[in-house]
């Protein structure tokens, strides 16, 4: 289990904590894997994998791992504001 740190963002990341892909996430929380990867896109602490801003006119290929406390600490502040999607 991980530990509730009040502000994780200040926390050393730890690389052998859970780490989500966005459909486990999404069907955890019951929602889109989309839905997941907007939400979770542009947040810190998440590990980013591929390719992105690509100049050779492909598609931009990334893989997302969300950690647990990314996860819990973004779930706690969408409570917070009223807003979970």
């Amino acid at each position: 289990m991980v530990p509730n740190y009040p502000n994780s963002q200040s926390i050393e990341p730890d690389p052998f904590e859970r780490h989500f892909t966005a459909q486990q996430l999404g069907e955890i929380w019951a929602l889109d894997e989309t839905t997941i990867r907007r939400i979770f896109q542009d947040e810190t602490g998440v590990l980013k994998i591929g390719k992105s801003a690509r100049r050779d006119g492909k598609r931009d290929y990334v893989t997302l791992r969300i950690p647990e406390s990314v996860a819990r600490r973004v779930h706690r502040q969408r409570i917070e504001r009223g807003v979970l999607r």
